[in-house]
């Protein structure tokens, strides 16, 4: 074990290392420590578990380190847990070596290093499986208790653990393994699950649903699943070998149910139920069952390690930037093997200079403290009622709220998802305001409007979006923003 806990500390430390301190918190991650901000039962974009330890970070001065602490820390953990698994099999260090690698080589660098629910969905799936496993294998209930509790902390932490639950009862279902479900503690564990999601469902009850309104209308698209397979590619045929060990071995006949769970996960991706980062639970406990598999293979298991690590440290700089802005794009024009692996691709399906993941780092400060200046402008009169206004872009809101502090800025509305659920409905009949947006054409519905400034970082997303002041919105701006607060408090569509 001691072994185990060396490597995951490893796992823990690496990415406070590897990422260039240059790079600003992600837009994703400004947003889950705004719900650190406003503790709920629920969220219109996600579970609440993530908004506790956000707010926890908060409490301990939000700083870098805190931010990324968590994840740091439970992808400590799912690597301890996939050890665990490989020693209950009688695994030995070359195993637990292998099993190591594709934690820190691969997606999960990034993954294991971002404030998002991505890793403590990872961990209670894994949660899961560990339990089954070790209940299969060790006749003790404890791991039905221990896979109870990954399904009702899991689900709040990410709402498409159900669906990997869901395949996980079909998997059982499909097999011999069945016969789990005739034990009582079974369905005290799920019970238990179960009840740690009643808050959160009474949430969802009185707003209407969000968490179902906001999956509607997924699309069919293949190329899913080959990011699906693009995030693990150094470790590629560690899965593999893990999932050929449980489908077609007969060692592996009586875990087979994992087997058939996976196969049913990344269908649900290919068809477009879920997104590709939304499969990355299946992996842990197959880098297990692969490592165990390779680990018997003496003649290659060291050349495949060297694989995963050659592959692994040039893609590794896809997945973290290790570079400042400017040497890494330089570095990706040099190797063309990101752009030919989509890495530099944009939603708007063009290819820019830094990976999008990478750019959503960037310019925040900068915008923070041209909206900052753009306060400061204003008469004593017009700062007492003046705020910042981000529309629809979270990502702004998020991070002008967490600079806010640091540079005296005024609260924060927004009209789309959370912030619309935080900002009271009387803010919208303020005047006076400052607002960050790309598009100028909204000035026009401005009884005044002028360009402060601009966000000028050259590889942000935000570049060249406007920070604006602007007064007097007209009745159309106003009737928008009173629906789309209506739309997050449907328990008050009478109101005003």
């Amino acid at each position: 074990m001691l072994l185990v806990y060396g490597l995951a500390l490893v796992k823990f430390a690496l990415p406070f290392f590897l990422q260039n301190p240059v790079y600003e918190p992600h837009r994703d991650e400004f947003l889950y420590l705004a719900e650190g901000r406003h503790l709920s039962w629920g969220y219109l974009g996600s579970p609440p578990l993530l908004s506790l330890l956000s707010a926890i970070s908060g409490l301990l001065g939000g700083g870098f380190f805190w931010i990324k602490f968590w994840p740091a820390l439970f992808g400590a953990m799912t690597y301890v847990l996939a050890g665990r698994m490989i020693l209950l099999f009688g695994g030995g260090r070359p195993a637990l070596l292998l099993g190591f690698l594709p934690f820190v080589f691969g997606i999960f660098l990034r993954v294991h290093f971002m404030l998002s629910p991505d890793f403590l969905g990872v961990y209670f799936e894994t949660l899961m499986v560990y339990g089954l496993v070790k209940q299969i294998r060790t006749g003790k209930p404890a791991g039905l208790y221990l896979m109870g509790l990954g399904f009702g902390l899991g689900v709040l932490s990410q709402y498409t653990v159900l669906l990997f639950a869901a395949w996980l009862l079909i998997g059982l279902l499909l097999t011999p393994e069945r016969k789990v479900l005739k034990n009582p503690h079974f369905y005290f564990a799920f019970l238990i699950g179960v009840l740690l999601l009643i808050p959160n469902l009474i949430w969802q009850v009185l707003h209407d649903w969000p968490a179902f309104r906001a999956s509607a209308g997924t699309l069919v698209r293949i190329e899913l699943l080959r990011d699906e397979l693009l995030f693990n590619l150094p470790g590629s045929f560690v899965w593999t070998a893990g999932l050929y060990w449980l489908l077609g071995t007969g060692a592996g006949k009586e875990y087979r149910w994992v087997g058939w769970m996976v196969s049913g996960v990344l269908a649900s991706v290919v068809v477009g139920v879920c997104r590709a980062e939304d499969a990355l639970g299946i992996y842990p406990v197959l880098f297990g069952f692969g490592a165990l598999f390779i680990g018997k293979l003496r003649r290659w298991r060291v050349g495949l390690a060297a694989l995963v690590v050659v592959v692994g440290s040039v893609l590794d700089t896809g997945f973290l930037p290790m570079l400042p802005p400017k040497a890494l794009a330089r570095y990706y024009s040099q190797v063309p093997l990101f752009r030919q692996l989509g890495f530099l691709r944009w939603p708007d399906q063009h290819d820019h200079g830094l990976p999008r993941n990478f750019a959503d780092m960037l310019g925040w400060e900068e915008m923070a403290i041209k909206a900052a200046r753009a306060y400061e402008s204003l008469d004593s009169a017009d700062r007492v009622g003046a705020l910042l206004n981000c529309g629809g872009n979270c990502g702004e809101a998020g991070a002008l709220d967490y600079y806010a502090p640091k540079y005296s800025l005024p609260p924060v509305m927004g009209c789309r998802a959370n912030y619309a659920l935080w900002t009271p409905a009387a803010y919208y009949d303020r005047d006076v305001y400052i607002v960050t947006t790309s598009d100028r054409g909204c000035m026009k519905n401005w009884a005044s409007a002028v360009i402060v400034d601009s966000v000028t970082h050259p590889y942000s997303t935000e570049y060249r979006s406007y920070i604006l002041l602007m007064r007097g919105p007209d009745a159309a701006v106003r009737q928008e923003w009173k629906r789309s607060y209506r739309a997050a408090h449907p328990q008050q569509l009478a109101a005003r």
